[in-house]
């Protein structure tokens, strides 16, 4: 059992709130930290039919078992149970008692409404790198990296990518979709899914979507909900301060796991993806979903943007920083070129003119960190190591 880069958070925030609700993707390691942290606290899982009759039909006598607290996973199940929990913690409100995981943040966001003020709400996404590097014969290519992903089971048990995310995947269509939304026909989500796959580190065009994926638009809409809440897929927001009127507004489509977007788009192998058009995407997305996981990790739930403005002057990422802004290039080479950071130049002299400070790093396919100009030339194998929120 591997440590959990959000374990520290964890118990700071259960010496402060008597409950806390961990959510994130299945699969994501939620009841195995759980256990692992609140050792102490018994445990009982809401998927369990049995488990789950007796929350639905007692849940004064179902809580009623655990007088010091418990464990509640999947807490989803039962939304009417937080509306008794919020009684037993008003009456008793020691901190770090309730523990609840949930898989839909919709939903669990929902039924936790009646514990605002009485739960943190952190989140557990898919292996960090820092994580993924712990395992024994872990990925060290890049290829393999965004291949294989960060959900736990593929790397606890050295299992094949494509044929574990192949199960995934149809377990999530006939468990997830179907709960969190009224959609009968699961192939053509399934295809809305993949094409949303395809656009990766792209700009999100819904009406584009719906045309392609043969839907309207109103359904688009909620689909690409729907993989958000179940922590899919995700929308990276462009950043809107005081620089520019022209910035544009539309954010980009990003997935939490590369190794899901990957499966998604048909591809299985390295070879296959080392000449695949959209691996510079890939790899952006990556960054991206490394950098939040991070902050989430630290309870930074907020404040990466990409930046683009209407002449087509970008930046992949936008982190803000506590020392000011961190502008963010992505480059799958492997060696460096001195236009790499042509933008970021630009963009920083942007910022300057409006007395913001900003600092710019590349991330790239390279071995090499080095330092150009004012540039930090970060190596993908080291994204680890930086702190994004500095």
């Amino acid at each position: 059992m591997i440590a959990r880069d959000v374990e520290p958070r964890l118990k700071m925030l259960a010496k402060q709130f008597p409950a806390i609700v961990l959510t994130g993707p299945r699969q994501s390691g939620k009841s195995t930290v759980c256990q692992k942290v609140f050792a102490t606290l018994p445990y009982a899982t809401l998927e369990s039919p049995d488990v789950q009759a007796f929350a639905l039909e007692d849940p004064r006598g179902f809580l009623k078992q655990f007088p010091k607290g418990a464990i509640l996973d999947e807490i989803q199940n039962c939304p009417k149970l937080s509306s008794y929990l919020q009684e037993l913690i008003d009456k008793d409100p020691v901190p770090g008692r309730w523990i609840l995981t949930g898989s839909h943040n919709l939903s669990v966001m929902e039924s936790g409404q009646s514990l605002a003020g009485r739960a943190a709400v952190p989140h557990l996404l898919p292996l960090s790198r820092n994580e993924v590097t712990t395992f024994e014969n872990h990925p060290e290519t890049l290829n393999e990296t965004l291949l294989t992903g960060g959900y736990p089971r593929i790397l606890d048990r050295q299992l094949r990518p494509s044929d574990w995310l192949s199960s995934y995947v149809a377990t999530y269509l006939e468990r997830d979709v179907r709960s969190l939304s009224n959609i009968g026909d699961l192939v053509t989500f399934q295809r809305f899914a993949q094409l949303c796959a395809g656009r990766i580190s792209q700009l999100l065009n819904l009406s584009g979507l719906a045309g392609d994926c043969g839907v309207s638009s109103p359904t688009a809409k909620s689909w690409a909900s729907v993989l958000e809440a179940s922590f899919i897929a995700f929308r990276l927001p462009s950043y809107h301060g005081n620089v520019s009127k022209r910035l544009i507004k539309m954010p980009k489509l990003h997935f939490y796991d590369t190794g899901l977007a990957c499966w998604l788009m048909g591809i299985r192998d390295a070879a296959q993806l080392d000449i695949h058009p959209l691996r510079g995407a890939i790899f952006e997305g990556w960054v991206v979903s490394e950098i939040v996981k991070q902050r989430f990790n630290r309870g930074e739930a907020n404040g990466v943007y990409f930046f683009r403005d209407k002449s087509g002057l970008e930046s992949d990422v936008l982190v803000q920083g506590r020392k000011g802004l961190k502008l963010v290039e992505v480059k799958a080479g492997q060696t460096i070129t001195s236009d790499w950071a042509a933008n970021a130049h630009k963009i920083m002299e942007m910022f300057a003119k409006t007395k913001q400070a900003a600092s710019a790093v590349v991330v790239y396919g390279g071995a090499e960190r080095q330092e150009r100009k004012g540039v930090t030339y970060l190596p993908w194998s080291a994204i680890q190591d930086y702190s994004w929120d500095e």
